[in-house]
Parts: structure tokens; C-alpha cells; sequence
């Protein structure tokens, strides 16, 4: 089960990444772009799916495209959750005991991408 230290040690090793303390938790930022952060049950957030937030660790990330989200909800349903606001899409949102260590790494990485300006990606890529 992945945890906020291995999103933090993921997260550190990536060029600009900055972490904050928000209200609902703690959230990642490239260049002053939101890009992961820890999930709170907003009363924006569905019934069923605030029950989940309010009661394990759930994270969100941003992802390149909403193909990209339904299809990572279609492939683990039980981990992905289908959604949580409409805003800052498109992004998913997920269970922290449903993802291994790998996989948490790649979201959190595809995520940054998503929001990083190509010097940074450059930067991160060895190509600078």
C-alpha cells in the first residue's frame, strides 16, 4: 500500500515540483500548477464517493486527456474512483491502498508532465 511519503519521495525527485499545505490536505505544484494532491470530502463531491474519501487516503492527479481517467477507472474500477468535482479536469482520483508503488510513481510522474513546461520535462529527461 503506497502512502503520502511515497508520493512525497516521487514527487522530490521531480524538477520544480513544489509541496503545500492546502485545506484539504497537501498537494504538489510545477511552476505554480497544480498537479497532485490529497483529496477531502468536499460536500461538492458525490454521496458515495465522499463516503470512500472520507474514510481512507485517496489522491488525485491530473491526466493528459478524460480518455486517459475513464480509462483507468474502466481498467480497477475499485481503485480509480469515477469522480470526485468537475473542476481542474481532466484528472482521476484513486485509493491509496489500491495502488503499489510502481504504479504510484508513474501516475504521479504522468501527472507532473501534464503541467511541467517542456524545459523542465527536458530537464527531467536528460535532454538539457
Amino acid at each position: 500500500m503506497a502512502s503520502l511519503d511515497d508520493l512525497r519521495r516521487t514527487a522530490d525527485e521531480l524538477p520544480g515540483s513544489e509541496e503545500r499545505a492546502t485545506t484539504g490536505g497537501v498537494a504538489w505544484f510545477v511552476r505554480g500548477k497544480l498537479y497532485a494532491w490529497e483529496c477531502h470530502p468536499w460536500p461538492s463531491i458525490p454521496d458515495d464517493v465522499r463516503e470512500i474519501v472520507a474514510t481512507e487516503l485517496v489522491v488525485g492527479v491530473k491526466v493528459a486527456d478524460p480518455v486517459d481517467a475513464l480509462a483507468l477507472v474502466q481498467m480497477a474500477p475499485d481503485v480509480f474512483l469515477r469522480t470526485t468535482t468537475p473542476w481542474g479536469e481532466p484528472k482521476v482520483a484513486f485509493r491509496m491502498a489500491g495502488i503499489d508503488l510502481e504504479h504510484l510513481a508513474e501516475l504521479v510522474t504522468d501527472a507532473w508532465r501534464v503541467q511541467a513546461p517542456k524545459y523542465l520535462r527536458r530537464e527531467f529527461d536528460g535532454d538539457a
